[in-house]
């Protein structure tokens, strides 16, 4: 179900447990800023999902209230997963959804890699 990005930081939501460790995660890579794990749900041959280790609701959030370390550090961390997972040649595809018409369903802000197959263009209506 799609959630209000603008509503306050749920620390019950699923990211959060995963986060505290109350929630199992197949890691992939973990420092300081970020965590990424295997999504449960693929929607790609390769899915990983990035997430910050602050409680930020929402790309708006994160960019508005993070600390200069932090946005950099998270960045640094996506752009890391991808190099470590081999995904430079071949390509991947980044997406941060936010908000109800995105069809948000987190309200803690993740990157999703896709990758592992053609993705084929964005399609604009």
């Amino acid at each position: 179900m799609p959630i209000d990005a603008t509503q306050p930081y749920d620390d019950n939501n699923i990211f959060a447990r995963i986060l505290r460790g109350e929630l199992p995660s197949k890691t992939v890579y973990e420092d300081d800023y970020a965590l990424a794990f295997h999504d449960i749900n693929p929607q790609a041959p390769l899915h990983i999902l990035v997430i910050p280790k602050g409680a930020y609701v929402s790309w708006d959030d994160f960019s508005a209230r993070a600390s200069d370390a932090e946005i950099a550090g998270f960045v640094r961390a996506v752009g890391q997963v991808a190099r470590d997972a081999g995904l430079v040649a071949p390509g991947y595809r980044l997406l941060a959804n936010t908000g109800l018409d995105s069809h948000q369903e987190v309200p803690h802000l993740h990157v999703h890699i896709f990758a592992g197959q053609k993705l084929g263009p964005m399609l604009a209506r």
